[in-house]
């Protein structure tokens, strides 16, 4: 396997913006059959103040587990401003792409997931990836960013009060919070472009409410975009794999009925690839 970080630079990016990469070997002269595996861009959450540990590599391995190729994506935090974060998912995406063919990464499978905050950044790469601010930022045709799907773990999407995690509005951003929340609503965003959806959040979430993911299948479906949606009645919030492997030092951030998402995820990346 390969383990490289890579620096992110977009505009207004913070200094140690960085792109974690895990790639799978894949050995030519017929020793496998594949030859080009899928990559699972990662964006772990962390309200925007920093990026977390337990949604970042403990994900990554389980998507090595299963044949892809994985990478983590150490966006910018507060007080570092939107766009900035989506722009740097673009540019891990043309980096990927640069790389494709010594990677061996098949480009058309390319799926972002996001976790919490991370979420609310992968579900705004979905919704932004055509968008003139992504490709005169980046340089690159809108295709060159397209991603094959989206996979989201209790995001943050809406910036309305009643659902809304506020702190990870102010630290995207600050002192124009009230006159931009709408800018980062996510399902106000939503239209066929975006990619199909798998997402899962619980009803016991108390820092990331579910109706923010209820929201977004709703835009989903007024959109006609695939979309697969769980909901887990027990849990609290930030659970990653929800698996012992992400156990906080405390006990908690262990579900096992949560920990099934995992498995789901993997079953919709096969018909999603198919």
């Amino acid at each position: 396997m390969i383990y490289r970080e890579i620096p992110i630079q977009a505009e207004g990016s913070a200094a140690d913006a960085r792109l974690e990469v895990y790639i799978l070997d894949t050995p030519y002269g017929g020793s496998l059959k594949l030859k080009k595996r899928p990559m699972i861009l990662i964006c772990p959450g962390g309200g925007y103040e920093f990026t977390s540990y337990r949604e970042g590599e403990p994900l990554a391995v389980h998507f090595l587990n299963r044949g892809c190729h994985a990478c983590v994506l150490r966006y910018s935090t507060a007080p570092h401003r939107f766009p900035t974060q989506v722009l740097e998912a673009g540019q891990a995406v043309k980096i990927i792409r640069k790389h494709a063919d010594i990677w061996n990464v098949d480009v058309d499978r390319l799926v972002v997931q996001g976790s919490s905050a991370g979420g609310h950044l992968a579900a705004c790469y979905g919704a932004f990836w055509n968008r003139d601010f992504m490709t005169s930022g980046l340089g690159v045709l809108a295709e060159e960013l397209r991603p094959a799907g989206i996979m989201l773990s209790y995001p943050v999407i809406t910036s309305d009060k009643r659902y809304a995690h506020t702190g990870s509005f102010e630290n995207l951003l600050g002192e124009e919070l009230g006159e931009r929340a709408a800018e980062v609503s996510v399902e106000r965003f939503v239209t066929e472009t975006m990619p199909p959806c798998f997402i899962w959040h619980t009803m016991e979430d108390m820092s990331v409410p579910v109706e923010n993911s209820l929201l977004m299948v709703s835009a989903l479906r007024r959109a006609g975009v695939p979309a697969e949606l769980h909901i887990f009645p027990k849990g609290e919030h930030g659970l990653s794999l929800a698996s012992p492997a992400v156990e906080r030092a405390d006990g908690s951030g262990v579900q096992a009925e949560c920990a099934q998402w995992a498995g789901l995820a993997d079953a919709w990346l096969e018909r999603l690839f198919d």
